[in-house]
């Protein structure tokens, strides 16, 4: 994706490796994605990743998935952030953001 307009809706699908659970990440995902107006979910796996869906501007999702690669939560230690399914949206399909389990 390009450098295209920064307000245009898009999706990602996004797995981060790492020591990312029990330091509250999936917590602190929802609290930065609701700042940023993003709407989604993300989960814990049970092979010890993070998996989730976000949605929001190209600008906005630029901001989390920075987040996702590199900061996280406090003491979590991030190895790789894994986004696939990037697609263009006329409107969103959630309404919020949500922790699965």
């Amino acid at each position: 994706m390009g450098a295209e307009d920064p307000n245009m809706l898009v999706a990602v699908e996004f797995e981060v490796f790492g020591q990312v659970q029990g330091c509250y990440f999936t917590k602190y995902c929802k609290e930065l994605a609701e700042q940023l107006q993003i709407c989604g979910w993300v989960k814990n796996t049970k092979n010890g990743t993070i998996v989730g869906k976000v949605q929001g501007t190209k600008a906005n999702l630029d901001h989390m998935i920075d987040w996702l690669s590199t900061k996280g939560s406090p003491g979590c230690k991030i190895e790789k952030c894994d986004l696939r399914n990037w697609q263009y949206l006329s409107r969103l399909d959630y309404n919020n953001f949500g922790i699965r389990f």
